[in-house]
């Protein structure tokens, strides 16, 4: 949004890249935030909350708060990604000043620790058939896709495999015995 503003775009160019660049977040947003509310929650915190919703904090929040008592969900889902947000901030600013000090393979290692991040964010809750056929076939269709189509590959396998684990599940769902 900042550079958009600095070079003389529109507010409509500016508005529509930070819609497109957070529409990300939509999914995530939408599956949590049911989960989140109860009946008496006021819909100002429930909005307020969905500011917070990133990867980490979704993960969690999806994890645990089922579990949870419903009264309860929304505050650690507030506490929990607050933390995450505030050490966010503290370790970006770190890293922003450690980045030029830091020799060139560490600096590339570092690149790789993402993916692998979120590949463990993931595994650590594969009791669930479909979390753990989605990520498998996306493991699968990742690295081929991304050789076929390098800037759509990812989002190409991740739409494929998450689909396909979907329907999978659906079809095997109805065969099994209840």
């Amino acid at each position: 949004m900042v550079e958009l503003y600095g070079v003389g775009a529109s507010f409509v160019a500016i508005a529509l890249a930070v819609a497109l660049a957070n529409a990300r977040l939509l999914p995530m947003t939408v599956t949590l935030m049911p989960l989140l509310r109860s009946a008496d929650t006021p819909r100002w915190q429930a909005y307020l909350s969905a500011y917070f919703v990133a990867v980490t904090a979704w993960a969690q929040g999806m994890q645990r708060c089922p579990d949870m008592p419903r009264e309860q969900r929304l505050p650690y889902f507030v506490g929990f990604a607050s933390t995450l947000w505030l050490v966010t901030l503290v370790a970006t600013v770190v890293g922003f000043f450690a980045a030029g000090q830091l020799p060139a393979s560490v600096s590339l290692g570092l690149v790789f620790l993402n993916p692998i991040y979120f590949m463990l964010i993931f595994m650590a809750d594969l009791r669930q058939r479909l979390r753990a056929l989605a990520l498998g076939l996306g493991a699968v269709l990742g690295p081929s896709l991304s050789v076929v189509a390098a800037d759509w590959g990812l989002l190409l396998a991740g739409l494929i495999a998450g689909s396909a684990a979907f329907l999978l599940d659906r079809h095997v769902g109805r065969r099994q015995p209840s």
